[in-house]
């Protein structure tokens, strides 16, 4: 069942989003060759504690950081380590806060110093392929209508885009109904409405699209060890349109 939000509600979701997205602005400053994960781990948890907010990563499923650092052919989840960021990786960062009873949560990828041209237009789609999902996140289209335009600009750019994992809702708990696809039919998967807020979030392979568990239990790698690159926003759907709750403004 998708829960739907009142408008205060919403308020205090994009007060959270706008703490969270103010966190990602400081970790990007931090992403340099010679950082450990542990090190951006450590960092997001004390700016969110410092916000008075809670990690919502830390525990969740008995997940142990409250930060995943997901570097190059890692999709999700990656556990942070003693693993040093070096010249030309690319790293994800995924990142949720509890703020006042609600979560929000967004993910953005980063180059380390100087990248590939290849790297970086894989980083450039993938930020792309985000925008135009939210542009289709309003009353009238369908859940179908996001996964369809992600999935449609992702190959038009010869890209592979996961599909085993998706975006979610979100609220009172960090995942709830429904999944958000990346890949889909338009008009097809439940009808936008006012109040619904999710998250839409692309992952996208140089290659193959499919993925593989990783050793930890927790991340999961494409298949063919190819470069992945993830975006993410925490956005509502309003009676105009859509807004994104994880920017600062």
């Amino acid at each position: 069942m998708i829960k739907i939000k009142t408008e205060e509600e919403i308020k205090i979701m994009a007060e959270g989003g706008k703490i969270l997205a103010g966190i990602m602005k400081e970790l990007e400053k931090s992403v340099k060759p010679g950082i450990t994960t542990n090190e951006l781990n450590r960092l997001a948890e004390s700016l969110i504690l410092k916000s008075q907010g809670k990690c919502s990563f830390l525990g969740y499923e008995k997940f142990p950081a409250c930060l995943c650092t997901s570097i190059n052919e890692e999709v999700v989840h990656a556990i942070p380590s003693q693993r040093v960021l070096k010249e030309g990786d690319i790293i994800s960062l995924d990142l949720g806060i509890l703020w006042k009873g609600f979560h929000a949560d967004m993910a953005a990828t980063f180059p380390v110093g100087e990248v590939s041209p290849e790297a970086r237009r894989l980083i450039w789609v993938t930020k792309k392929a985000l925008k135009r999902g939210i542009k289709k996140a309003r009353p009238g289209n369908t859940f179908g209508d996001i996964g369809n335009t992600i999935q449609r600009y992702v190959e038009d750019q010869g890209y592979g885009v996961v599909r085993e994992l998706c975006g979610h809702g979100i609220g009172r708990k960090l995942h709830e109904d429904p999944q958000v696809l990346n890949f889909g039919k338009r008009r097809t998967g439940p009808d936008l409405t006012p109040g619904m807020v999710f998250c839409i979030e692309p992952m996208v392979s140089m290659g193959d699209y499919k993925i593989k568990k990783s050793k930890d239990g927790y991340g999961f790698s494409s298949a063919d060890d190819s470069l992945v690159a993830h975006f993410e926003h925490t956005v509502a759907v309003t009676k105009d349109g859509c807004q994104v709750l994880t920017l600062l403004r």
